[in-house]
């Protein structure tokens, strides 16, 4: 299940899911100090660290955080001073703590995760003399009605003590990050729940996390006979048809996610906030590498939790006791740690989990998700849920990059994420300023058709090198290949689009090549004309379902094209015909034809429209939900 840096590079599960290799000393690791345990001066509800009911009240000491060094020495450490509740473990311990951070060279970040009840200027002024870069986050749901579940043991909100602190931090020129828990309180109220949150100076960051905890059946176990009042609220919540009455599902939390992007997009937060996931998930999108371990291979095997009782194990999410490898001072170096990691069933269980990614189209922009909510959904038999939820945020936030001044893309069921790799013009502003000049010189062109159809430069089946015509040029017509020009012509003639790339489809029969689709590749001048296409395709595809052959789909597809010339992408969209479910492609072949005419005469039916929408449903913003919820 674990190789070398070397095997990483043939092993498709292996590149989404990187093993702790000891040679490999530039990755970081994450270590989460548990520095009082589940030990909190509060009682939220859904608290996931006291479901693990592990004895608290201990105390992680300068000594453990140096022996965590001397383990890992020589890789970066990113370390997280976590709970129950850190400042609870008091002034003069966490000072000695933090000044032993300070006095390890490998220990690259610290970050403190609060509740902020405690927080004040005494402990801002500790953290300004001992480590001055220490980020702070905070934990709060939005608004007070967000927080409905984060109660102190006598049932009453924590809330206005929570805002105190992030006003305090303001005061002292701090800033902070926010970890919000996405419960059924901020359901339908994403814009206010995020605009709240921007309201505090304070915040520069906000993270919302799901609260996905369906499977949660008991309350969190009480010492002594008399239940606190925070546990009578929790017991009255978790035996709900659904699960607790704090639980969502992934759908759910998708469509939270998406109405949060488009509002942080509009509504100009994110020129000084971060969000996520919408910012891992754009950076995906665009090629480009993110920290979240959510959407990086640096997954569970390079996350370590430990406890005051030296207790170490994977990340803090998983099951307990089962995601513990050892204690502290049992491992005496990378190896025994590596050795431990290949002996837990739960981290193999976890990493075999990632086969379904290596076959799905989505997996470059999702980095295969948590490995922890993936376990668990599999443990209850639906890890489609999951998967489904990561795709639909997927197909949203590529709309509202695409489009982000029409946020309602962002709801379109139709066009959906599918690049295109290659996918690249020599230079795209020179073909769009050719396009739309009918006076400029056009030049001849090579076209040779191969046996199988293929008209290109050199007359080959394949992808191979083909010159950018447009209307106006002399060879147009004879440079499409024939069984898509009904459609090559409906978008170009009818709707007056600038289209990039065509092709009829090919069966390649005899040959050792996968078969081509039947497709339309369309680039929009600008983002506008960009959400009046795609709502015009979504209309027309639609329209065009009920009378297609049972063997052929259509489908929308997002992408980007790259231009050589500047290295940038443009978005672009691609309409395709492609083999249905349950279908081959001989029989593709035999009504692929049919199929044409349909979407054909479909797209001469629409118009790209300013203000016309796609059919798809855009969610109504819900009432809070209150049944259930602590008064």
């Amino acid at each position: 299940m674990y190789g070398t840096t070397e095997q990483y590079e043939h092993d498709p599960i292996a590149q989404m899911y990187r093993g702790l290799d000891t040679e490999d000393t530039a990755s970081a690791v994450s270590v989460i100090l548990k520095l009082r345990g589940e030990t909190c001066d509060i009682d939220c509800l859904y608290c996931y660290e006291k479901r693990k009911q592990a004895p608290g009240g201990a105390r992680i000491d300068a000594g453990q955080v140096r022996r965590l060094a001397e383990l890992f020495q020589g890789r970066p450490l990113a370390v997280e001073l976590h709970g129950g509740e850190p400042l609870t473990a008091g002034r003069d311990h966490v000072a000695e703590v933090l000044r032993e951070l300070a006095a390890q060279p490998s220990v690259v970040r610290v970050s403190l995760q609060t509740n902020g009840v405690l927080l004040d200027e005494q402990w801002l002024d500790l953290f300004d003399a001992l480590y001055p870069g220490l980020q702070i986050g905070i934990s709060l749901d939005g608004d007070a009605a967000g927080n409905a579940w984060r109660v102190g043991y006598d049932g009453k909100p924590v809330y206005p003590r929570v805002a105190a602190a992030l006003r305090l931090l303001a005061d002292h020129g701090k800033r902070t990050g926010v970890i919000a828990a996405v419960t059924p309180a901020v359901l339908g109220r994403a814009e206010a729940v995020l605009d709240h949150l921007a309201g505090f100076d304070a915040v520069n960051a906000v993270s919302f996390v799901p609260c996905f905890d369906t499977s949660v059946q008991q309350p969190t176990a009480a010492p002594g006979r008399r239940l606190p009042a925070s546990r009578q609220l929790q017991g009255a919540a978790v035996r709900g048809p659904g699960g607790p009455a704090w639980a969502i599902r992934p759908s759910e939390y998708a469509e939270f996610v998406l109405a949060a992007t488009a509002h942080w997009i509009c509504a100009g937060h994110f020129a000084r906030m971060k969000l996520e996931p919408a910012v891992s998930t754009i950076r995906r999108l665009r090629g480009l590498e993110s920290g979240f371990c959510h959407f990086s291979n640096l997954k569970c095997d390079h996350v370590f939790t430990l406890y005051p009782d030296g207790r170490l194990g994977s990340c803090d999410e998983l099951p307990w006791p089962q995601a513990q490898l050892a204690r502290l001072g049992q491992v005496t170096d990378q190896s025994a740690v590596v050795a431990a990691q290949r002996r837990l069933p739960l981290l193999n269980q976890g990493k075999a989990l990632m086969d379904r990614c290596t076959t799905c189209a989505y997996q470059p922009a999702c980095g295969g998700g948590c490995v922890a909510t993936r376990w668990r959904y599999d443990q209850a038999g639906d890890q489609d849920a999951y998967c489904d939820y990561r795709i639909r945020m997927i197909d949203g936030i590529a709309a509202l990059l695409a489009q982000p001044a029409h946020p309602e893309g962002a709801w379109c069921r139709v066009a959906r994420w599918r690049p295109r790799t290659p996918n690249g013009m020599r230079d795209v502003a020179a073909f769009l300023a050719r396009w739309n000049r009918g006076d400029a010189p056009r030049t001849p062109v090579r076209l040779e058709t191969s046996a199988h159809g293929n008209i290109n430069s050199v007359g080959l089946p394949g992808v191979h090198e083909a010159d950018d015509l447009d209307p106006a040029h002399p060879q147009w017509h004879e440079a499409i290949e024939p069984g898509i020009r009904p459609v090559v012509d409906a978008v170009t003639r009818e709707w007056g689009l600038v289209t990039y790339d065509s092709c009829q489809g090919h069966s390649y029969t005899g040959l050792d090549l996968a078969p081509a689709e039947r497709r339309v590749g369309i680039l929009p001048r600008d983002p506008d004309e960009y959400a009046q296409i795609a709502a015009a395709l979504c209309r027309a595809v639609t329209a065009a379902a009920p009378g297609l052959p049972s063997t052929v789909q259509a489908t929308v597809g997002r992408a980007e094209l790259m231009c050589e010339a500047t290295g940038r992408t443009r978005p672009v969209l691609d309409l395709a015909l492609r083999p249905a479910s349950g279908h081959g492609w001989a029989a593709y072949f035999e009504t692929v034809d049919a199929a044409t005419e349909i979407i054909a005469d479909a797209l001469r039916g629409q118009q790209p429209t300013a203000g016309a929408g796609c059919l798809c449903p855009v969610p109504q913003a819900a009432a809070p939900v209150t049944e259930g919820m602590p008064a």
